[in-house]
């Protein structure tokens, strides 16, 4: 009896599930990016969106047979914009806080970034209150390194300068109007270090991956109500890591593993 009751309740589960996923055939998703995140999310020069996200973000929509339709936005804006639905989902490499999570949902992780201080190569500053006491350092507006960097240094008498995107923080680091740019370090390694623009510069000192600010790696940002989506979502995740897309998709990207620990 209890292994017919069994049986019952897994062929539940797969109809549950095969509902759930039939429920976004053939709809359109549409999901906020900030495309100056290579090689996360970025632009190509005819103006395409592409990166390790967008391309994961892609395949799940595939999996659900649904449409992504991208919505590019602001980091700092993109909450707001969730929950003033202006899209249905923020997929550009958003931690998984518990700040955040008052506010917003999360799928399941969908990748791993600690994050690092850029400096130049002849700086000996390190990612502390006491080294980078009296110094400048940019952040991201929105981002977990800026609420890191405000809670941390900034009561130490470290100035945090925050920016509306990652471009312009790399920008006056190179004019020198500041001293360092912390934010998630596949960014940086991928969308500075290894470009021409990045050879003068270095990371400094360890990662800092302290769960309070960084979370538990990045994911899908959902309205809470949205359960059914997010759902969804997590289906189509835990396919694509059995069937061997997600890892198709990182090896396209990095030498390394980003999902992290399963």
């Amino acid at each position: 009896m209890k292994k017919t009751l069994t049986a019952i309740s897994i062929a539940l589960m797969a109809l549950s599930g095969a509902a759930s996923a039939a429920d976004w055939s053939g709809k359109e998703i549409r999901l906020a990016v900030d495309p100056t995140y290579p090689p996360l999310e970025f632009k190509t020069p005819d103006g395409k969106m592409t990166g390790f996200g967008v391309d994961i973000a892609n395949a799940l929509c595939a999996e659900l047979h649904a449409r992504c339709v991208w919505v590019e936005t602001s980091f700092d804006g993109m909450i707001p914009g969730l929950l003033a639905r202006k899209f249905d989902a923020i997929s550009s490499s958003m931690t998984i806080t518990p700040k955040r999570m008052q506010q917003i949902a999360f799928t399941n992780k969908i990748s791993n970034a600690p994050a690092r201080l850029v400096v130049k190569r002849d700086s000996d500053l390190l990612p502390t209150a006491a080294s980078l006491k009296g110094k400048r350092v940019g952040v991201e507006q929105g981002s977990s390194q800026e609420d890191y960097a405000r809670a941390k240094w900034q009561p130490a008498g470290v100035q945090i300068v925050s920016y509306q995107n990652q471009d312009q923080v790399y920008t006056d680091l190179m004019s020198g109007r500041l001293d360092a740019a912390f934010q998630a370090s596949i960014e940086a390694n991928d969308g500075f270090l290894k470009k021409p623009e990045g050879k003068d510069y270095k990371f400094a000192g360890p990662a800092l991956d302290d769960p309070k600010y960084f979370g538990l790696g990045d994911g899908l940002g959902l309205r809470k109500e949205d359960v059914a989506l997010r759902d969804a979502f997590n289906q189509a995740l835990a396919a694509i890591l059995a069937n061997g897309t997600y890892a198709r998709i990182n090896r396209k990207y990095f030498d390394f593993d980003i999902y992290g620990a399963k």
